[in-house]
């Protein structure tokens, strides 16, 4: 699935934090009634505050790296899975 860049980060959307994992920050944004996950490595945020939530576009430059690099990934979410998708 191709993922439009400007559909992701317009109205207002929000991406939520949702965990750390081997050197990379997880935010999770919802796009078209889907719940999508992207890193961002700590190494390239060195000096950046990140919060809990942050207006999408304000994390445009690495969704975008994360759909160039394919790790722009639909989240699976079951009964025991403790992700929160974001409203």
């Amino acid at each position: 699935m191709s993922h439009d860049l400007k559909a992701i980060v317009s109205d207002g959307n929000k991406a939520k934090f949702s965990h750390y994992r081997d050197g990379n920050f997880f935010y999770v944004v919802k796009v078209q009634g889907q719940a999508y996950s992207f890193p961002i490595p700590v190494e390239d945020a060195k000096g950046t505050t990140f919060f809990a939530e942050f207006k999408a576009i304000t994390l445009m430059r690495w969704i975008r790296k994360a759909i160039e690099d394919k790790t722009f990934q639909l989240v699976k979410v079951n009964k025991f899975s403790a992700a929160e998708e974001p409203q």
